[in-house]
């Protein structure tokens, strides 16, 4: 499923900025990258991607809080420095509640980058985000970024895309930027779609999993548990039909808000094995926040579907309790995506160090 990785002679060097559980670095580590640090103070995440880094230096802290130099020892002649910095993405997801406004100091965490950016002047960056981020009233920090970038020197190409047009089987948009100080770096074209091959189906990436009840753990996979369902919401998914919503219970199964209402239906709804997957979020194994049902076993899905849909390998380790490893996965950059946008990447520095660029 997994993309060819490009070769370098030497593999660019990568610092991975709010790294959270890994999905970004795990994309760049496929595309032919040294992982070589990384930075994110949640402590939940940071034993994720310890387990599978275990290579890279993690630094679990605020970035607000590190001293600069602290990277400096990484940077090394004839090497190629690549900056991962995929910001928390929930002050500026359309997902957040109702009214609420995110925190001056959530808002511009991109611009606390600059200063290393300045100290250690990488080659490449990659930036991804929600598409909201640059619909910010007044576009305050995505512009500000982008000024930095062009004083800078750096050739700078950004674009909203799904990430069905790169293999995910997921329904799921995302502002995704590239800059290089040594010219310009599109976006890779996408793979998926179009004229190109069909988009992947969530069968394509769980269709053979074993079957598990609601509330059961796989004996041979930890990661493959479904969260247990109460006797009424067992009844609901029972009620559903492969991808079918609320829309087809009885009347005794609904809920006072779906009298009153006829509007979030996606809530308790079941995938479609032959369709790509909703927008997997922090709560996406449980079927009351969209529609995470299983297509046809009476359940949620798992921690382990959620992963695979999100494209992690099936050798990924996550470290936590259910709630926690949901969170860290819906939080997580689509591996296939980080893989795309890497192998780019390498294909373009690999052609400076022939000469052609």
């Amino acid at each position: 499923m997994f993309a060819g990785a490009a070769q370098a002679s030497i593999a660019p060097t990568v610092i991975d900025f709010f790294a959270g559980c890994g999905g970004t670095s795990a994309g760049l580590r496929a595309a032919g990258m040294r992982i070589a640090a990384a930075v994110d103070f949640d402590a939940a995440a940071a034993a994720t991607y310890r387990a599978n880094f275990p290579d890279a230096e993690f630094h679990e802290a605020d970035i607000r809080e590190l001293s600069l130099d602290v990277f400096d020892h990484l940077v090394t002649p004839g090497s190629r420095l690549v900056f991962s910095a995929c910001a928390p993405c929930q002050p500026y997801s359309s997902m957040r509640p109702s009214g609420s406004k995110p925190r001056r100091q959530e808002r511009s965490l991109l611009l606390t980058l600059i200063p290393f950016m300045d100290r250690l002047q990488p080659d490449a960056l990659i930036v991804e985000n929600v598409p909201g981020l640059h619909k910010i009233p007044g576009g305050s920090t995505w512009n500000r970024f982008l000024r930095y970038l062009d004083r800078s020197g750096y050739a700078v190409s950004w674009k909203v895309i799904d990430c069905r047009d790169y293999g995910v089987p997921q329904r799921r948009r995302r502002l995704v930027l590239l800059a290089s100080r040594h010219g310009k770096l599109d976006i890779p074209a996408p793979t998926h779609g179009g004229g190109a091959r069909a988009y992947s189906t969530v069968r394509d990436w769980i269709g053979d999993l074993p079957p598990i009840a609601a509330g059961e753990t796989h004996a041979e996979d930890p990661l493959h548990r479904s969260g247990a369902l109460g006797t009424l919401n067992l009844s609901r998914i029972q009620a559903l039909s492969e991808g079918g919503s609320r829309a087809e219970w009885p009347e005794d199964l609904w809920l006072d808000c779906h009298r009153r209402s006829k509007g979030h239906q996606d809530a308790y709804g079941r995938m479609r094995y032959d369709d790509t997957a909703p927008v997997l979020t922090t709560k996406c194994t449980d079927i009351t926040n969209g529609r995470y049902g299983h297509p046809t076993q009476d359940r949620a899905i798992s921690a382990r579907e959620a992963a695979l849909l999100q494209t992690f390998p099936p050798n990924f380790q996550f470290l936590g309790s259910l709630k926690s490893v949901t969170r860290q996965i819906g939080n997580a950059v689509p591996v296939l995506v980080s893989e795309a946008m890497g192998v780019h990447i390498v294909r373009h520095l690999q052609a400076l160090d022939r000469g052609h660029g």
